[in-house]
């Protein structure tokens, strides 16, 4: 089975996007299952793991209603707070569906990441590691020394890095998300999406060389085994379509890169992590 492991839909009118605004032209307006359906069927992708792109639980709930109408969906990575209270009743809720398959902090969002590291943050993490609870954290370069705090403080959390920690990719910047990357990957329940890449590029003239280090510095790390493709359509259009999302990643594999290597990150990884 062939999985894109990251990709978004939303309904405007739902109104809690707050991050889309009309400067985000190509993005404003509705992205539903049938939109993506030729670009799956084109690259013979069976299924998405669709992730939260509001804070709220009323969206996680939009998206697991929109689960059961739509058999491209494998699964659907949802939104907690960690500072409410109730989260645990929250999550054991969710988790009665059949696709959910987990939630995302979203540290990108914080002022200060360091919160991450507050005594009530690192056990409500712990309590997911206990349960093996698949993990999305979404976290921009800058923000990587506390998160790698945390996951000393929380070693069996089951996580998954979106986007490559955006690294600097249009300035060319590599350390010291190269270092702090490598650091994370020493968790051997840590894995890393190779998606969002196109995104933290200079959107207008990009080149497939700029990723070429990101990608293969990953891989290096993390291994074949901890590496998704995900799409990130339909944020990606900001910057590419989504062939162009494929072509960058697959230019940049490996030259030893193997059809079991491929047939990992294009699926099997996600299946394994999400417990499909």
């Amino acid at each position: 089975m062939r999985i894109d492991a990251h990709q978004h839909y939303w309904k405007m009118d739902r109104g809690d996007y707050g991050w889309l605004t009309p400067e985000l032209s190509v993005l404003y307006r509705d992205y539903l299952p049938d939109d993506l359906l030729s670009r799956l069927h084109q690259h013979h992708l069976d299924q998405t793991i669709v992730v939260q792109a509001a804070p709220t639980l009323e969206e996680t709930d939009y998206l697991l209603s929109l689960s059961e109408e739509s058999d491209s969906i494998a699964g659907v990575v949802g939104w907690l707070n960690l500072n409410d209270p109730d989260y645990q009743i929250h999550y054991k809720r969710f988790s009665q569906h059949p696709k959910y398959v987990g939630f995302r902090v979203m540290i990108q969002e914080m002022p200060n990441a360091s919160v991450i590291l507050e005594p009530h943050f690192v056990e409500a993490l712990r309590y997911f590691a206990e349960k093996d609870v698949p993990v999305d954290l979404l976290v921009v370069s800058h923000q990587l020394e506390p998160v790698v705090q945390l996951l000393n403080l929380v070693p069996g959390l089951r996580a998954v890095i979106d986007h490559m920690a955006k690294p600097r990719i249009a300035d060319g910047v590599i350390e010291p998300w190269k270092s702090q990357m490598a650091a994370i990957a020493k968790h051997p329940k840590l894995y890393c999406k190779l998606s969002g890449m196109v995104t933290e590029a200079n959107h207008t003239e990009w080149k497939h060389e700029d990723f070429t280090a990101y990608i293969q510095h990953v891989i290096d790390v993390f291994g074949t085994e901890r590496v998704l493709f995900g799409s990130d359509w339909p944020v990606c259009l900001l910057a590419a379509e989504y062939d162009e999302v494929i072509e960058v990643l697959t230019e940049a594999l490996p030259d030893n890169w193997s059809e079991a290597d491929n047939v990992r990150l294009f699926g099997l990884n996600a299946k394994e992590f999400y417990k499909l």
